[in-house]
């Protein structure tokens, strides 16, 4: 009997390149990034905080709209109506422009007198009674100018409401001294008590 051969070992087949294992790179870790600035976030200047600027309170109305009240021609302001309502108001405003006109007037007419007499006198008593005239008129004239003004200042005083308080005390000062006086800014108890005062001062 013939003799079976033992099989030959088959060989390895060889690890080809693709069968290699491949080392795995390590895993580097991330690099952390730096934060990019947007060209928009770079742009915008940061807020500057809010500031709280004071409003200057609005102008009051006119108080006195002249064209809307009508006064009886012998109309006087009586204690029996409120304290400086519009009536009153309307009242004392046409009593100081009237006095503002004539004392405008007198000022021109003194005026005029001066330029008329500015001619010297031949005489020394004429003269001199000439030079005595023009003082006391150029008195009269400061005098009225300084009234104007007083007047002027009342009238505002009507506009923003108010004419009629002592400004002092903040007092009614009282019609019958605004009709004897419409410029007054005092009461009589205040006016009397800077009379003293100045009494005081000129003793010492």
């Amino acid at each position: 009997m013939k003799k079976k051969k033992a099989p030959t070992p088959k060989k390895k087949a060889k690890p080809t390149a693709a069968a290699k294992p491949r080392k795995t790179a390590a895993k580097s870790k991330p690099k952390a990034k730096a934060p990019v600035k947007s060209a928009k976030a770079s742009s915008v200047r940061p807020v500057a905080k809010l500031v709280a600027v004071p409003v200057k309170p609005a102008k009051r109305e006119r108080v006195l709209k002249s064209s809307s009240i009508t006064l009886p021609p012998d109309y006087r302001p009586t204690d029996k109506e409120p304290f400086m309502n519009t009536r009153h108001l309307e009242y004392f405003r046409r009593k100081l422009l009237a006095w503002r006109l004539e004392l405008l007037k007198e000022s021109e007419e003194t005026l005029e007198s001066l330029q008329e007499g500015s001619l010297q006198e031949p005489d020394l008593a004429d003269r001199a009674s000439a030079e005595m005239e023009r003082a006391l008129e150029l008195r009269t004239r400061d005098r009225a100018r300084k009234l104007i003004s007083k007047i002027d200042a009342a009238l505002r005083r009507i506009e923003d409401g108010s004419y009629g308080f002592c400004e002092e005390t903040g007092d009614p000062i009282g019609l019958k001294r605004l009709e004897a006086r419409p410029i007054a800014t005092l009461s009589v108890e205040a006016q009397e008590r800077h009379e003293r005062m100045e009494r005081t001062h000129r003793s010492d």
